[in-house]
């Protein structure tokens, strides 16, 4: 029998796009949120994100697609090319017949800052979501009643029902809670970057016009390029293997060794690092996966919880799966621990295997040298049509949430 929960006081830490979302969702399943947010604004920074079916259905479910959809660009093609010799290795059709029966929703690429403001903006609409800003939680101390939270520079505390932990990557609540160290840094770092789509000249406008998702596969490096902003702009992320990595510096993945490591590319590759953003670099961590994000009334979501490298393009898209299926969870239980024990049941052994897989895809395309050559033989026998490799992270099987 179906019971319908009396209205929680929930608190979600962190206002970044998997903590708005979660917001919204439990705030739709019919509970008082209060998002803190150690900013002194709410906002997000980088470039673009590729939203694959599966987010946009995740989007849908959260109300927000409609307005996603307005700034973002709905791609072609994914188009794997060598990096190397320039040449195509595979590509996938997602305007094709076969794509609209298998996954029903788009595949969308977005900025990072369009996605969140759509999301800041159904929050600030939803008369059961607060918004602060400037708070940064120290602590968190609960028992069978509730939660109460602590924050830097002020006596001040704040008590909740329970808490979702939506802190990101350095989670300060996942350190807490199962206290398992430092992220693993991949020693890749990435530069990235949007900018005017009419700067791109020569056979980089090419692309830029065909509104494709590229992906330039190296040895231990790629670029990866697709239009956003309703093609104003074009996103541009050049990934790379440092040699020179060391934990306690940062002394390393440098822009030499960008170039350095990009200097045996094709000449469209090439042309195309001067218009990479240089101002800041991006280290790329992950975690191992671990078996509870839940403990007692206090759960993890999104990189706090599965924190994963971008391999597959999943981060994001995997804190939007979080956040529905929390809020689903919460709109069937009474009980908080039991609601974020269900969503945990519902949710870990997928994000566990798109955090490994995301790392073997890693390796696969940065092979070099024989390997290479092995990969673009295979790939390139697939048909623009066939998205079985692609279907078990695009359209999961729905898991159903346990009846209270």
């Amino acid at each position: 029998m179906s019971v319908t929960p009396v209205p929680l006081r929930i608190t979600v830490v962190g206002g970044g796009i998997g903590g708005l979302a979660a917001a919204l969702s439990t705030a739709r399943a019919g509970h008082h949120v209060t998002v803190v947010e150690r900013a002194a604004r709410f906002g997000e920074i980088g470039a673009g994100l590729q939203l694959a079916p599966n987010a946009s259905r995740a989007l849908d479910e959260l109300g927000v697609l409609k307005a996603v959809r307005r700034a973002a660009v709905a791609p072609p093609q994914l188009v794997m090319m060598d990096a190397l010799s320039g040449e195509q290795i595979t590509s996938l059709d997602l305007r094709s017949a076969a794509y609209t029966e298998r996954f029903t929703h788009p595949y969308l690429v977005t900025h990072r800052t369009d996605l969140h403001a759509a999301l800041l903006a159904a929050c600030q609409e939803h008369p059961a979501v607060t918004l602060r800003t400037g708070h940064t939680v120290t602590n968190a101390e609960q028992d069978g009643s509730g939660v109460v939270l602590h924050f830097a520079g002020t006596a001040t505390k704040l008590t909740a029902d329970a808490v979702v932990a939506a802190d990101g990557l350095h989670s300060r609540l996942r350190q807490a809670l199962v206290g398992d160290g430092e992220p693993v840094c991949s020693r890749y770092v990435a530069f990235r970057g949007a900018l005017p789509a009419d700067r791109m000249t020569g056979r980089m406008s090419q692309h830029a016009a065909s509104e494709a998702v590229m992906v330039w596969a190296g040895p231990r490096m790629h670029l990866v390029q697709y239009p956003v902003r309703r093609g104003e702009l074009y996103n541009q992320v050049a990934v790379f293997e440092s040699d020179h990595y060391t934990p306690d510096s940062d002394a390393w993945g440098t822009e030499a060794e960008l170039e350095e490591r990009f200097a045996g590319a094709c000449r469209a590759v090439r042309d195309a690092l001067p218009l990479i953003a240089r101002d800041r670099r991006w280290p790329l961590y992950d975690r191992l996966p671990i078996d509870n994000w839940a403990h007692g009334r206090i759960a993890l979501l999104g990189d706090a919880a599965h924190p994963m490298l971008q391999y597959l393009a999943q981060g994001a898209c995997q804190a939007l799966e979080d956040a529905v299926a929390l809020g689903q969870a919460l709109g069937r239980f009474s009980d908080p621990a039991d609601a974020f024990t269900a969503y945990v049941d519902q949710r870990r052994e997928r994000a566990a295997m798109i955090q490994t897989n995301a790392r073997l895809f890693g390796e696969i395309c940065h092979l070099e040298g024989v390997g290479a050559t092995l990969r673009n033989r295979l790939l390139s026998s697939r048909t623009p049509d066939d998205f079985d490799d692609a279907s078990w992270v695009w359209a999961p099987a729905p898991a159903a949430v346990p009846a209270p």
